[in-house]
């Protein structure tokens, strides 16, 4: 599980720092969300749970008539999303909750976008309400969770190189796969008032590492970001050379023209405004 306080402090100063590595690792399927997003007009958009902020720069290029809006509960993700939009006079950055957040202008959103930041709200029906009172009528929502663990390899075989859990997981509890549960999904979209909901699967190759040794990068990727970092970091010696020999033969079996990466299933879902 991680929430909203990690995502403030030790997790969020992670991501901030390995931007270039979270890009792309979402290579492969950032290209098929922007056109899902940007498949019909919009003027003023909110990027929720904006990241590093590339989201907000893709659209942003591509439509430069328009206002983004970019929102992030991490202090360092958002100052290195501006940092990162400096010259793009189309962007902003806001550091806030999108739950709670009441909108920085006038101008309500008619396009409201995610690329796997809505599965971190504390409560999900509450936040889905609170950006249906935000949108402009009619407005779009647009965003991309992950499907069931078992449609992505890229966690659940590094999952498997690590200690059990102690306890299972609520599986609705915010973390990474929150909002598999398309019904449940549904349910929460409906009853904050979005229609015309649907769930698109998409699935993709994750990259974990590439450049002149990929195998190497990998290793980095996995010691830096998700869940076998933590437990390297607080890992005793025996148990980090297990963890890091199985992320090495992981990394080898899976390495391919020069780049390592895993398959990970996606939604990309969409709904309107009522």
């Amino acid at each position: 599980m991680t929430d909203i306080g990690e995502w403030q402090g030790r997790v969020g100063q992670s991501w901030a720092r390995e931007w270039q590595r979270t890009d792309k690792s979402f290579a492969n399927f950032t290209p098929l969300l922007i056109d899902a997003m940007a498949d019909q007009p919009f003027d003023n958009v909110l990027d929720i749970g904006c990241g590093a902020g590339e989201i907000s720069l893709c659209l942003a290029q591509r439509n430069p008539q328009a206002r983004i809006c970019g929102v992030d509960v991490s202090p360092d993700l958002v100052a290195t999303a501006r940092e990162r939009a400096t010259g793009n006079d189309n962007i902003s950055f806001e550091l806030a909750n999108a739950a709670e957040w009441r909108g920085a202008s006038a101008t309500a959103p008619d396009l409201l976008v995610s690329r796997h930041g809505v599965m971190f709200f504390d409560d999900p029906p509450a936040a889905f309400g609170n950006l249906h009172a935000l949108a402009a009528p009619a407005a779009r929502l647009v965003f991309s969770c992950f499907r069931a663990p078992k449609f992505s390899p890229f966690f659940t075989e590094v999952g498997a190189l690590l200690p059990p859990a102690d306890i299972v997981p609520d599986p609705h509890a915010p973390g990474p796969f929150a909002f598999a549960d398309q019904e449940w999904v549904r349910s929460i979209l409906s009853a904050a008032g979005w229609r015309d909901i649907s769930f698109e699967p998409v699935d993709v190759r994750m990259i974990a590492g590439d450049g002149p040794d990929p195998v190497a990068d990998t290793l980095e990727y996995f010691q830096r970001i998700g869940p076998a970092a933590r437990i390297l970091a607080e890992s005793d010696d025996t148990l980090r050379n297990r963890i890091m020999r199985g992320l090495e033969a992981l990394a080898v079996r899976n390495l391919a023209d020069g780049v390592v990466s895993m398959p990970a299933g996606m939604w990309i879902v969409r709904a309107l405004a009522g």
